[in-house]
């Protein structure tokens, strides 16, 4: 009678053992896929910029300054980019962030340049970077809320116990002002 009790009672924790455990690693491997949409959109993002910047310079040879501001951050915002496992998104967003700012210094620019404006090259690379950033916004919420869902398991018992058993980690929420 104690033995089918013990052994019962030994599945029923083994099954929910599995069950939470799967569940920690689903939500992980959820976020690690969001993220990784998010990096596809920053790197279609910054392959736009030299394009833009490029266009630009032909109507704007005396705004420089500006340009290799940009340039600058697309560089800083790439290379930190490369760097995955040792990813920091308050680094990223703060870079992403200040990009988004420049290129919208970009836009203003065009206003006194009416040749700059009228560019047909122009027009069409800042509707891909508009969609390019709606895209990333989406990406960027759909990121958030499945780290919300992966934290809040490694917040809760039962599951705390198997995440810090297994040492599922935190993720930190991606934070990007969009324009």
């Amino acid at each position: 009678m104690y033995t089918i009790l013990f052994v019962s009672i030994s599945a029923i924790i083994l099954i929910w053992f599995i069950i939470s455990y799967n569940r920690l690693v689903s939500l992980k491997n959820q976020a690690n896929a969001a993220w990784s949409d998010i990096s596809v959109q920053l790197k279609r993002r910054h392959d736009l910029i030299p394009k833009l910047v490029e266009v630009v310079q032909q109507y704007a040879s005396y705004e420089q300054a500006l340009l290799t501001k940009v340039t600058e951050i697309r560089t800083q915002s790439q290379k930190l980019e490369d760097l995955k496992e040792t990813l920091d998104l308050d680094e990223t967003g703060l870079l992403e962030n200040t990009l988004s700012k420049q290129l919208g210094q970009i836009k203003v620019l065009a206003e006194d340049y009416p040749d700059l404006k009228a560019s047909q090259h122009f027009i069409e690379l800042q509707k891909e970077l508009s969609v390019i950033e709606e895209t990333l916004q989406h990406a960027r919420r759909y990121y958030n809320g499945a780290v919300r869902l992966l934290n809040t398991r490694i917040d809760t018992f039962p599951d705390l116990a198997v995440a810090n058993l297994f040492g599922f980690k935190y993720r930190q929420y991606f934070q990007m002002d969009m324009n």
